[in-house]
């Protein structure tokens, strides 16, 4: 039987592409949101985290309320049952992308992603590769034909950042707000009276 979460449940995958900090931020600022996050993260990005970051593997996960192996495709977020706001994979990788694109479960990530495409609930996919070849591109197209969001952390210069992390935050936000979910750093094009409005 499905249970009723008390309060907002999203799925976290990081997988390994560049750009280890997205999955980072989306955490922090989901905790920050009082949102319970289930974080399963690909093998792949230990490699990235180790290469890109200070942050060790138990830091990261002590920032999700629940951590997943893998390799745990018996995991809850691994059955449609388990109600879930969504999930956003961040970064999303190319291999990762071809995976979901064409239904390869071959890992919890690729799995919950799955669940979420046949539950009809939404997926946000930070693809993070350029340039881009025609594969890549067919992939985000059937991905998005199957009712995923393919959303590049490209960063908002409207937002005037004023630095490095100012960025990543905004644009994990803005992938955040696509499950529906508000956090106070998503300034909104014309919410700044300083700002243009359009």
């Amino acid at each position: 039987m499905a249970d009723s979460p008390s309060r907002p449940r999203v799925i976290v995958g990081i997988s390994g592409a560049s750009g280890f900090q997205y999955g980072v931020k989306v955490l922090q600022l989901l905790r920050d949101m009082q949102v319970e996050t289930h974080l399963v993260m690909s093998r792949a990005a230990g490699l990235t985290r180790q290469h890109e970051t200070g942050w060790d593997r138990g830091s990261v996960e002590a920032l999700a309320d629940i951590c997943h192996p893998s390799g745990a495709v018996d995991a809850p977020i691994a059955s449609g049952s388990f109600l879930t706001q969504g999930m956003i994979v961040a970064p999303c990788s190319m291999r990762t992308l071809a995976a979901i694109a064409n239904g390869i479960s071959d890992s919890l990530l690729t799995r919950a992603a799955d669940v979420c495409l046949k539950e009809r609930r939404r997926l946000v996919l930070m693809a993070r590769e350029t340039p881009l070849h025609l594969g890549h591109l067919r992939h985000m197209a059937a991905v998005t034909e199957y009712g995923a969001m393919v959303f590049p952390p490209v960063p908002a210069m409207y937002a005037m950042p004023e630095s490095i992390d100012a960025m990543i935050t905004h644009s994990a936000a803005r992938a955040i707000s696509l499950l529906g979910l508000q956090h106070p750093a998503m300034p909104r094009w014309g919410g700044d009276p300083e700002l243009p409005s359009g």
